[in-house]
Order: C-alpha cells, then sequence, then structure tokens
C-alpha cells in the first residue's frame, strides 16, 4: 500500500491504543475492595498556593488489604493533605496521628459495588466513543487522499482495515470493563 495510507494505519491505531490506556489508568482508580495508592491518583493538594498531586507531596503506601499510610515529606502538610482526601468525593475518611495520614479502606456493600459498575460500564462507553471518533478521522483523512489521486479501491481496503482496528480495540475495552466489573462484583 501506499506511504500516505500506512502513515493513516500507524496514526489511527496509535490513538486508539491511547483510548485503551486512558481506560486501563481510570478502571485502576476504582477500587475493587483492596486497598491500593492508585486509589488516590485524582487528589490534588494545596502545596503553597498550587494544586499538586498527593503522590508529589507524600509516600503513600498500603501495608495491608484494608489500609492506606501517606507519609508527607512535611508535617505541616499533614492538615491540607487530609482535607483533600476527606474533599475529593472518593469516599474516604482521612485521619491522622501527628506523623501520618491513615486510611481505613471500608468494605463494599452491594450497593456500592453496583455503583462502581455503573462507572466501569460508564468509563468503557467513554472509550468506546473515543475509539469509534478516531475512526472516522482515520477514514476522513483516507478521503482526503483519495481526492489526492489515489485509487477507490486502495482507499475502500484501507477503510475496512481501519474498521478491523476499530473492533479489535472495542473488543479490548470489552475485556477490561468486564474483567474489572467481575472483580468488583466478587465478594
Amino acid at each position: 500500500m501506499n506511504d500516505e495510507i500506512n502513515f493513516v494505519f500507524d496514526l489511527t491505531n496509535e490513538k486508539m491504543g491511547d483510548s485503551i490506556s486512558h481506560l486501563e489508568l481510570e478502571l485502576i482508580k476504582i477500587r475493587a475492595g483492596r486497598a491500593n495508592p492508585g486509589m488516590l491518583d485524582g487528589v490534588m493538594v494545596d502545596y503553597y498556593g498550587s494544586k499538586t498531586p498527593l503522590s508529589q507531596v507524600g509516600n503513600i503506601n498500603s501495608p495491608d488489604a484494608k489500609t492506606i499510610v501517606i507519609q508527607p515529606w512535611e508535617k505541616d502538610l499533614i492538615n491540607e493533605i487530609k482535607n483533600a482526601i476527606n474533599t475529593s468525593n472518593i469516599g474516604f475518611n482521612a485521619q491522622d496521628n501527628g506523623e501520618a495520614i491513615i486510611i481505613n479502606v471500608p468494605v463494599l456493600t452491594e450497593e456500592r459495588r453496583l455503583d462502581l459498575v455503573k462507572k466501569v460500564k460508564s468509563e468503557a462507553e467513554k472509550s468506546r466513543v473515543s475509539i469509534r471518533n478516531v475512526r472516522k478521522e482515520g477514514n476522513d483523512e483516507l478521503k482526503k487522499l483519495s481526492k489526492s489521486g489515489i485509487s477507490e479501491d486502495l482507499i475502500k481496503e484501507a477503510e475496512i482495515k481501519i474498521q478491523s482496528f476499530t473492533d479489535n480495540f472495542i473488543e479490548k475495552a470489552n475485556r477490561l470493563a468486564d474483567v474489572k466489573e467481575a472483580e468488583l462484583m466478587k465478594v
């Protein structure tokens, strides 16, 4: 095939891969019972007037399956970190002992599990929409190439290949969501 068509393939494949990577990151943030430092990835702390990710102001550990411990690098930040976690709407109640912040991860109730499954489905749908948008962009690029003199047959073959990419990446998104859903519903 043509170099320009191959470039469109590479770009489309890369963008679809980025959608899957984003989905994986979002699914990591959804907790499934075990304490995981990744649960706090979205928490931003007011660090001397600027919003800073929690991981950049302290050490985050999970000593057991039900506890997360944050050891701030500066003792002055304990209250800021505690307030950031408590107001971040992730369902945790942070407490401090003067040295570190301790979060006891509550056991998931059936209702909370169902809410998290809805969130997983929502994230998977966002990923599928993103993949379809990338397919559309790739097909639009192919149509531009057809105007520059590339044969219709090559364009049709290329569109079929882009649809194949789309099907594969949507299947990956569905598998990731199914695995996370099963993980959430396992008691």
